[in-house]
């Protein structure tokens, strides 16, 4: 009973009493046909050696980031992350604490996590930022939320420069809230026609800067054209080192921004855990999602941090919560706070002007290659190829030649014969020059 501390009796008495007839009842809101069936096809029971030696031989198979030329990214960007990152978050005081509940006994959680707010809110430009969300699609998901809540409309735009896991967790939550959704068609070359999309019915305008093709867009007319509608501009970016150099949301006048942090002191652990930022302008801050630590004193007149606005729901909120997001990605936060406070503003630009330069070079030697047409005149590390075969066997052949290529379009939208020759790459500061010739080397053979 070590591993079943329910009796079937027990079981039974839990269903009657939240109304329902069996397990199955509480997915019933899960399409049939999506729904997995049986056992997995795993042991059912097998010993901690035997297990050991069974993933390690699986673990095997992967290639990792840090052992082959590495230029992926999409949402996920492989950055070197200073060795004092991991030594300070694997302090016990910091692996094991949870959430902030009791101020009094979590002073040194609140005070990070009130860094953390105030280094997003100045990368970003804007009022307030809180601590804080899963990663960039959930933020951006929220981000909408509460946008139909601040201008009492339900119809978002999204651009078609949106990353497109991004796109779908919008359109999820949208369908089950029974919002609108107005999605572009993808815009690999930045050049759509956004502004003709929004109307007096729009709630807010979902628009990536640098975009999932790499695309830098200029989003003050955007927000101009919102702003004349009582619509709101949510600024979203997957690469956060960008912010180190092109100009911040806020000021292109972004009412939300929100985008994913990983890039600043976490490694891309396999697609998570990672860390979701999002920031707003002070009068919405009332309908913000998650959580938001401030300063005040004590009793003695001492400097100390609370949780200032919690809107969850199981908080004192109950049912005027604005969000179900129910923690918040504490260490990645810290991890994020750590790497930032290393790096400091003149490190950050730094940082950010060696992966703009480290793109430049890897695009001048790729779109010198027989057949290889580069999308894009302005961006930050990552930038569109279009090849003269599909993307997707083209990475592959590039893998077998020990080169992690990109991401192919069509990984992420299927289907689209438009799309399919198109590859997203990115360059950061941990590819060497080497690395940009083994690349360019092996495209020119796989295309030949």
């Amino acid at each position: 009973m070590r591993y079943l501390p329910l009796t079937d009796t027990d079981r039974g008495d839990m269903l009657a009493r939240i109304g329902v007839n069996s397990i199955d009842d509480l997915f019933t809101d899960i399409p049939e046909d999506v729904r997995f069936k049986g056992l997995l096809d795993l042991p059912k029971r097998a010993s901690e050696m035997e297990v050991e030696r069974k993933l390690s031989a699986m673990a095997a198979k992967n290639t990792s980031a840090g052992s082959v030329p590495f230029f992926v990214g999409a949402g996920a960007y492989k950055h070197h992350v200073p060795a004092t990152v991991d030594h300070l978050i694997q302090r016990s005081e910091f692996l094991t604490s949870y959430t902030p509940y009791q101020p009094e006994i979590t002073q040194g959680t609140l005070q990070y996590l009130f860094e953390f707010q105030t280094q997003v809110a100045k990368l970003t430009a804007m009022d307030v930022a809180n601590a804080s969300m899963y990663d960039g699609s959930t933020g951006t998901g929220e981000a909408v939320l509460m946008a139909h809540r601040v201008t009492k409309k339900n119809k978002a735009v999204l651009s078609g420069g949106l990353h497109p896991q991004y796109r779908e967790v919008v359109e999820g939550l949208s369908n089950m809230a029974g919002d609108q959704v107005a999605s572009l068609p993808a815009d690999p070359m930045g050049t759509e026609d956004i502004l003709s999309q929004i109307d007096d019915e729009t709630s807010c305008v979902v628009v990536q800067s640098p975009s999932f093709y790499g695309q830098l867009i200029d989003l003050k007319p955007i927000a101009e054209k919102a702003h004349q509608h009582k619509a709101l501009l949510i600024a979203v970016f997957t690469e956060v080192v960008s912010l180190g150099l092109i100009e911040p949301p806020g000021t292109q006048g972004a009412d939300i921004v929100v985008g994913e942090g990983q890039s600043i002191g976490n490694g891309l652990n396999y697609g998570g855990p990672y860390v979701g930022l999002f920031a707003t302008r002070q009068k919405y801050v009332r309908q913000m999602p998650g959580r938001l630590c401030g300063e005040t004193v004590d009793a003695e007149g001492k400097r100390g941090f609370v949780l200032t606005l919690s809107t969850r729901e199981q908080h004192i909120r109950r049912d005027k919560a604005t969000s179900n997001i129910c923690t918040n990605s504490g260490l990645c936060c810290l991890a994020f706070t750590i790497h930032m406070s290393l790096l400091g503003q003149k490190g950050l630009t730094q940082l950010a002007r060696i992966n703009h330069g480290n793109a430049v070079k890897l695009k001048q030697q790729l779109g010198a290659v027989p057949g290889v047409d580069v999308l894009n005149s302005a961006y930050f590390n990552e930038f569109t190829l279009r090849l003269p075969k599909a993307a997707d066997g083209v990475v592959e052949a590039l893998a077998a030649k020990g080169i992690l290529a990109g991401l192919p379009v069509s990984r992420l939208e299927p289907g689209k014969a438009d799309l399919e020759n198109l590859l997203v790459v990115a360059s950061t500061e941990v590819n060497t020059d080497e690395d940009r010739a083994a690349f360019a080397d092996a495209l020119k053979e796989v295309l030949a």
